[in-house]
């Protein structure tokens, strides 16, 4: 064991909690067991790493560019909340960890048995019908983060091995089962992309697919939707993201006024005109949508072509699980904006709530739920049931994301430390595996674990001829379709 921390140390430091060389390595792997002379391994190794840090750019860029606006409004309305968002959510845990005299390190020993856990599951993808392997390592971090205090809470005396262990196992089987959830929805929507989602609002993802088509009509949905005369300009994602956050920047901005932007954001120069930093602000959104949208298709490319051969030779059959923003170039490029939009109005409702109701505990928006849970769900939604599924779900998802949010945080208590981990995922599964956990101790526990394997058994004996067919080869998956449809496969319906 003295030898293998170190070892594992300098992984989880450096490669598994660095996600883009950890996807940079697995395309090298990928493409060496495929056989490829070293030259391409590298070249793909190469476009992998730069395509995520190009994403990271992005992201980086988006968060940072709303931050000012999040900080505005709590110091304008003399807010003091529980901000919902994963790396706020991250340091409450840290510090909740900490203040009862636990130690956060075991984190990291967590990450690794979860990590093996996922992979045991799709090595034994026959009787597990597991095909996912989630590698996106920040988001694994902030997981093992929030799920560390969770157990904790709920388990005080537990010594540390046995929390190591048992949370080891509860979230490498939450990772597998919840990406594995969202293997047809990535598919159907990227046309056999060859990848599956592996970040923070997984099991809404399948729930979106599921109702989406119940709510709207696929038919109406962007790419049908032309706008007469000059609304024409809307068509252009460009365009339509940078007058919307204008209007939506502005209108926020205004309220808070020049001084208070002045003392807030450090980039607001005493010599610029305010009308003109609303809309530099603004277009900055699309820029970085933009750069984000160019990352996704460098890095995604690489990963699903160099797959193939890890998934033939070492985990058989086996799907990447990656950043939700990989799923944007498949979507109409306005859906992003729309749920972001419709997804904030949803959240700014709730806290308006809790304001009126006089909640015990008030909720500040964190900007990588408002934006990149909506966003995804927005791509999804808008695919398999139009514009109206499209504003509905991420609205929705507004108002859980603050009052599931604001739930955990006064319940689990971190928002004594001012934040919660804020994605939809953690704002409706995870509160109630921590509910139950509390209540049914460790039977709870093996409960929440059966009852997420159970999951793929079930979607299993529904869909034994296509189940692992979408996944390895997706216009087979379409002919098995065509001839359940008596229908040529250009024209096979797939929803």
């Amino acid at each position: 064991m003295e030898i293998l921390m170190p070892i594992w140390e300098f992984f989880q430091n450096n490669i598994l909690t660095k996600p883009q060389f950890f996807i940079g390595f697995i395309v090298f792997a990928g493409y060496a067991l495929l056989r490829k002379p070293i030259y391409e391994c590298l070249a793909g190794f190469i476009k992998a790493v730069v395509g995520y840090m190009i994403l990271n750019v992005a992201s980086g860029g988006l968060v940072g560019n709303f931050r000012p606006v999040l900080a505005g409004l709590k110091d304008r309305f003399d807010l003091s909340a529980a901000v919902i968002d994963p790396y706020f959510g991250q340091t409450a845990a840290q510090m909740s960890v900490e203040n009862i005299g636990r130690s956060f390190s075991m984190m990291m020993m967590v990450l690794l048995i979860a990590f093996t856990m996922n992979i045991l599951l799709v090595l034994f993808r026959r009787y597990t019908k597991i095909r996912t392997l989630f590698i996106t390592g920040h988001i694994m971090v902030q997981q093992s983060s929030t799920a560390l205090w969770l157990v904790l809470f709920c388990f005080p005396d537990l010594q540390d091995p046995g929390v190591v262990l048992m949370l080891g196992v509860l979230l490498g089987t939450y990772w597998a089962v919840a990406s594995n959830l969202t293997i047809e929805p990535v598919a159907k929507l990227t046309e056999g992309g060859g990848f599956a989602t592996g970040h923070q609002q997984m099991f809404v993802i399948y729930f979106t697919s599921k109702i989406a088509k119940k709510i709207g009509n696929p038919k109406k949905s962007l790419e049908n939707l032309k706008l007469p005369g000059f609304l024409s300009i809307f068509n252009e994602n460009v365009v339509a993201t940078g007058i919307l956050m204008f209007i939506f920047f502005g209108c926020i901005i205004t309220i808070l006024g020049p001084d208070l932007m002045h003392q807030i954001d450090k980039g607001f120069k005493d010599t610029q005109n305010f009308g003109f930093y609303i809309l530099e602000k603004s277009l900055n959104f699309a820029v970085y949508l933009t750069i984000l949208q160019l990352g996704v298709r460098m890095f995604v490319s690489e990963l699903t072509n160099s797959f193939q051969g890890i998934s033939d030779k070492i985990l058989p059959g086996s799907v990447p699980a990656v950043d939700c923003a990989a799923t944007y170039g498949f979507g109409h490029p306005n859906a992003v904006t729309f749920g972001f939009l419709f997804g904030a109005f949803g959240q700014f409702l709730a806290i308006l709530g809790l304001v009126v109701f006089h909640s015990p505990i008030l909720v500040i928006s964190g900007f990588v739920p408002l934006f990149f849970d909506n966003a995804t769900l927005a791509v999804f939604a808008n695919r398999l049931g139009g514009i109206r599924a499209a504003a509905i779900i991420p609205f929705c998802c507004g108002i859980l994301q603050v009052l599931g949010g604001g739930f955990a945080a006064y319940y689990f208590t971190t928002g004594n430390f001012g934040g919660w981990h804020g994605n939809i995922d953690w704002d409706t599964v995870w509160p109630v595996i921590g509910l139950i956990m509390q209540n049914f101790q460790y039977v709870g526990v093996a409960f929440v674990v059966i009852a997420l394997l159970a999951i793929p058994q079930i979607i299993y004996q529904r869909h034994k001829d296509t189940y692992f067919l979408i996944a390895e080869d997706y216009d087979q998956y379409k002919e098995v379709l065509a001839k359940k449809q008596g229908v040529p496969v250009d024209q096979v319906v797939v929803d």
